[in-house]
């Protein structure tokens, strides 16, 4: 048997940093995710975040990688969004670019809490500014050259 332990604090935008996602239909997209995320055996702890944004903390099972996860859930929601256009009409796809960071469970509750409050967070912070403190808090080099370009 192995034991573990796999949080991640995951962050992905649309192409361009668009605002795409309506806060009226926001709980409809965080369910659907919700459910791709119970169907892989993967614990969804919080979700959240803005019409440019989604953030997510999650618990991945061993035998899944960050890389897959995140593109298994680009991809569905992809799919979603498109046949749900009248709810999303400026949805043209995600950047190809995420953030997935390791969690410890002590930080976990912090994590949570941050995800919590993300509408009151970005009154005083922008994506641009909010995701280069987090990679820098996190020890994570930026090269400009490629930072938010897709």
């Amino acid at each position: 048997m192995s034991y573990s332990n796999l949080l991640y604090h995951i962050v992905f935008r649309p192409k361009s940093s668009k605002n795409v996602i309506d806060v009226r239909y926001e709980t409809e997209l965080y369910s659907y995710i919700w459910g791709l995320t119970k169907k892989q055996n993967i614990v969804l702890i919080r979700i959240g975040g803005m019409p440019d944004h989604i953030h997510m903390l999650v618990k991945l099972q061993p035998t899944t990688s960050v890389a897959d996860f995140v593109r298994d859930v680009k991809v569905s929601t992809s799919i979603f969004m498109k046949e749900n256009r009248d709810k999303f009409p400026y949805f043209e796809g995600w950047g190809k670019s995420y953030c997935a960071l390791t969690v410890s469970s002590y930080d976990k509750d912090g994590v949570v809490e941050y995800i919590k409050n993300q509408k009151e967070h970005h009154k005083k912070l922008d994506f641009y500014s909010e995701l280069s403190n987090i990679l820098k808090d996190n020890g994570v080099e930026i090269d400009n050259r490629y930072f938010l370009k897709d």
